[in-house]
């Protein structure tokens, strides 16, 4: 079997993030094919066009992280209606300078949780946008709005809803087969 490197990005940089909770869930229940790391975007300066011609080593590492994973998946908040700052300057570094997207023909997903009942919908459309201008194949279905609620997820990722369980570990499994197939017509060079 083949497993596939996937880099998750968390979009909040909050220590108590419910995202980062939320990413901890999707690891737990997603199917043995798949193995994760996070992809750090803490450190990074602002973007400026001005770096392009020499990358700062946070800018080379952010980089370097998505080029070693075969799909990238986003838990992300939403602020505001729209995504995180921290996620978005992480998105314009990885998709600079010119000729140099990250992005590109890299499989995708994109969930969030929220305390809201739209759970981060708007957010994850803006983010849909983001990310079909820097030309990686998304997920589009299932669409994964989580509304967070105190006890849904224990710290370890332990989620104790089994209805919300299911529809994680069922969102992962497709996730999976979305990712196998993508790489299977646009290779990644493995």
């Amino acid at each position: 079997m083949t497993v596939y490197k996937v880099g998750y990005f968390v979009g909040s940089l909050s220590s108590k993030s419910i995202n980062r909770v939320l990413s901890r869930a999707l690891i737990r229940v997603a199917p043995p094919g798949l193995e994760f790391q996070e992809i750090p975007i803490r450190d990074l300066p602002l973007y400026n066009h001005d770096f392009d011609a020499d990358y700062p080593p946070e800018g080379r590492a952010l980089k370097e992280a998505i080029a070693g994973v075969d799909a990238v998946l986003f838990v992300t908040p939403e602020y505001n209606r729209d995504i995180p700052g921290s996620l978005k300057n992480a998105i314009d570094w990885a998709s600079r300078p010119w000729g140099t997207n990250s992005f590109t023909h890299k499989p995708s997903a994109v969930i969030g949780a929220s305390p809201g009942k739209i759970g981060t919908a708007v957010a994850q459309q803006n983010l849909r946008s983001i990310l079909s201008f820097c030309n990686s194949p998304q997920m589009n279905a299932p669409e994964a709005y989580i509304q967070f609620t105190p006890g849904l997820f224990g710290d370890d990722g332990e989620v104790t809803e089994p209805t919300v369980q299911q529809f994680l570990a069922d969102f992962m499994a497709d996730f999976h087969t979305f990712v196998e197939r993508v790489l299977t017509v646009l290779p990644q060079g493995r």
